[in-house]
């Protein structure tokens, strides 16, 4: 580095030689970009290894690593653009002997990197459970509404029965008879509703606190993995136009031209996060294609239970009241025989008033 008249800045870095041999693809490429050199930089290195080529697959290159030869010749003094040439021009393999750089990516995370990551808001989860939760409370309140009306149904039964059995004329007997039974079907209907739309309740449940919670959990990771990859790409950009603007006043600027290992570290960070962001990201989309799926599936076939169930009901209650084909019904209050004893409350503790006078 003598020639340079500057010591190199490694900021506690550590370096370590290492050789690879790449055989170019059918492009003529090994796969990688290259920065720094002439006549700013003391040395040059790789910003960038792109995915699906020779020096990708091979895995010993990495941003950051420093390139000391090239097939045996050293490559100090040439720009970037020099070296490119001369790597272009080779015929057969390419040799490289390189510095392979050691950091601590932690090094890289600067407090801007921090707070450069944006928090995901998760805006599509929070539309979905707010969907859930009118559904779960719209399902809860008619629960309780068609619980409610088989409890009238039933009393209405109970008391029709009771007026059957009282009335001494037959055919207005069984008239009170059929539509006591038509009442109690009635009950038996709500509560094969009841029943089909309860475990309908169940499962909006299990989807609003367990499905989407693990899905935020799953898009939180996967956001976070994405925006840290961009804040690499952010900050790189951010040096680059640092360094545009010194050469453009020809003014040399410190970590330059003292290596640049600052701005390698932040490269190797920048394909690491950009590494596990790739392998993330096939699975997590893959994760909530299937949630989503499963999302649009699940809400069609509560809605068409749902309809189903409601209209089965309507359905049986009808054919119920066509069964129970009473009307007019004949009832003599005249009779003697026609009274009831006041006792009879007919659960209610305040009835004070016989039938006969309620008629």
């Amino acid at each position: 580095m003598e020639d340079w008249g500057i010591e190199e800045d490694k900021m506690g870095m550590t370096t370590m030689s290492g050789t690879v041999t790449l055989t170019k693809d059918s492009q003529n490429l090994i796969g990688i970009s290259i920065g720094g050199g002439a006549p700013l930089c003391p040395c040059l290195y790789i910003v960038q290894v792109f995915d699906n080529t020779p020096a990708s697959k091979d895995g010993s290159l990495a941003a950051g690593d420093e390139i000391i030869t090239i097939n045996g010749q050293s490559v100090k003094g040439l720009t970037k653009v020099q070296l490119a040439k001369t790597i272009q021009a080779i015929k057969g393999d390419v040799k490289i002997n390189y510095n392979k750089l050691h950091a601590d990516p932690k090094q890289g995370k600067t407090l801007d990197i921090i707070l450069k990551k944006l928090k995901h808001r998760l805006q599509d989860m929070e539309r979905t459970a707010t969907i859930y939760r009118g559904l779960m409370c719209y399902c809860k309140k008619l629960l309780k509404a068609y619980f409610n009306l088989c409890k009238t149904h039933r009393e209405f039964g109970d008391i029709f029965s009771v007026i059957g059995i009282r009335e001494p004329h037959k055919n207005s007997s069984l008239a009170f008879s059929k539509f006591s039974d038509a009442h109690r079907d009635f009950e038996k209907s709500g509560f094969k509703l009841l029943k089909t739309l309860k475990p309908m309740l169940t499962d909006l449940n299990t989807y609003l606190n367990k499905a989407i919670p693990d899905t935020k959990l799953t898009i939180k990771k996967y956001a976070d993995v994405k925006f840290e990859y961009l804040s690499y790409c952010l900050k790189v950009k951010e040096m680059d136009d640092e360094e545009y603007s010194y050469a453009a006043l020809q003014e040399p600027l410190y970590r330059v031209e003292t290596g640049n290992y600052e701005y390698r570290l932040v490269l190797r960070c920048r394909q690491e996060a950009r590494s596990y962001f790739a392998k993330l990201r096939k699975d997590v989309m893959e994760k909530l294609e299937l949630l989503d799926n499963k999302h649009v599936q699940d809400i069609v076939f509560q809605l068409q239970k749902f309809v189903s169930a409601v209209s089965e009901y309507h359905a049986a209650c009808h054919d119920q009241m066509k069964g129970a084909d009473v009307f007019p019904i004949e009832v003599d209050l005249a009779t003697s025989t026609f009274e009831y004893d006041k006792k009879e409350k007919f659960n209610d503790p305040e009835y004070e008033e016989d039938i006969e006078n309620k008629w």
